[in-house]
């Protein structure tokens, strides 16, 4: 039985947390042992295995030298008693202080998976700098880096991040089976204040700055004054969901734009929705897309990281270039106001080829990448 552990910084709402939680929960229990070391007061802790999740006190998102420095002592002791073969680290913070870590204790196997970046062109060229540093000095420590999208993939290999000869795409996965979900679309609709011949654009993700949701409030306002019956959803909470909710109200948007902090019912909202809409500024490969196009949504994107992998202009939906407001409004006023083009582009998303998706897949894949890597060190499964 090989011990394996998943180290993030912390179980929120996230398709990191939410895949990694699954993949502890389905790994070959014949062949793994594997649990979650994440910092505390995740959103989704009670959704971890029983006895599967180990809590790391000092771990936690925001940037403090002694804390992290804290966390990482906590860390290898942590890991110094677990013992695992296989350490694997999600998200930027827990990927460096975990993977130091591992390594500190003498782990056979250390897994790094970027759920996107702790950088982005956005920030300035100090910080961004620093933290390409750190992950050029984390993946030395690292036996295989495990890519979501190929625009990720790139993006490192641009910045000579790793060997890439230890690059692996590994799909963030999704529960395909469950798309598109089966409900009563006049009900969905009338129980968010919307009509059945209401155009519904709806977005999810997290109420914070790498999801722009203002650019989607935005779009929201342009859009609507020239389309009376297009409708708006952005399903995510986050530190600016108070601030766009008041927002919104000042606009006289409040029963135009929803901002409904998070749901358990997003299938639902996405087959009673029209149109995807995403206005990210970074990414890994965002699943509610997968989910939009499962779902047999036409999307509008801004053509950022791996939403280039599966978006096709013209075909499954518009991508325009990041940050354009302008073009972006255009192609979701010309959809929204079109129904042969959203029906051919919406045809064109329920025929993508998603099965590199499915979040059994991923999880098979990583079983085989964690036999492959223990082999290299001379352990059986």
């Amino acid at each position: 039985m090989v011990k394996v552990a998943h180290i993030i910084t912390r179980l929120d709402f996230g398709g990191a947390q939410a895949n990694t939680i699954y993949t502890v929960s389905r790994l070959d229990k014949t062949r793994f042992d594997a649990v979650i070391v994440a910092g505390p007061g995740g959103l989704l802790d009670e959704k971890a295995m029983a006895g599967g999740l180990i809590h790391a006190a000092w771990l936690g998102r925001a940037i403090n030298p002694l804390r992290d420095l804290a966390a990482f002592v906590q860390l290898r002791g942590i890991i110094k008693r677990l013992k695992p073969a296989v350490a694997h680290t999600h998200s930027s913070k827990a990927g460096i202080l975990g993977r130091l870590a591992a390594a500190a204790a003498g782990t056979p196997v250390i897994v790094h998976t970027f759920h996107g970046f702790g950088f982005h062109p956005r920030q300035n060229a100090v910080k961004r700098n620093l933290f390409i540093l750190l992950e050029k000095f984390c993946a030395r420590f690292s036996d295989a880096l495990v890519f979501v999208s190929k625009a990720n993939m790139e993006t490192a290999r641009a910045a000579g991040i790793g060997d890439p000869a230890r690059y692996r795409l590994i799909r963030s996965g999704v529960k395909l089976a469950g798309y598109p979900a089966p409900i009563d679309r006049a009900a969905k609709r009338a129980g968010l204040g919307f009509a059945p011949e209401d155009v519904v654009v709806l977005s999810i993700g997290n109420a914070k700055p790498q999801k722009n949701p203002w650019h989607f409030l935005e779009a929201a306002a342009r859009v609507s004054a020239g389309n009376k019956r297009a409708r708006f959803i952005f399903a995510g909470g986050g530190e600016e969901l108070d601030a766009l909710r008041a927002a919104a109200a000042a606009r006289g948007l409040e029963n135009i734009c929803l901002f409904t902090g998070w749901r358990e019912d997003s299938a639902e909202l996405l087959a009673a929705a029209d149109i995807f809409a995403l206005t990210s500024l970074w990414e890994g490969l965002p699943r509610s897309l997968v989910e939009a196009f499962k779902t047999g949504l036409p999307a509008v994107c801004y053509r950022t990281d791996g939403v280039t992998d599966i978006l096709r202009d013209g075909e499954n939906g518009f991508c325009v270039e990041q940050g354009d407001l302008d073009a972006f409004c255009s192609a979701l006023a010309g959809l929204a106001g079109d129904p042969a083009l959203r029906a051919r582009l919406a045809a064109g998303a329920a025929a993508a080829d998603l099965a590199e998706f499915d979040i059994d897949f991923m999880v098979r894949q990583q079983e085989q990448l964690y036999a492959e890597l223990l082999a290299k060190k001379g352990y059986a499964l």
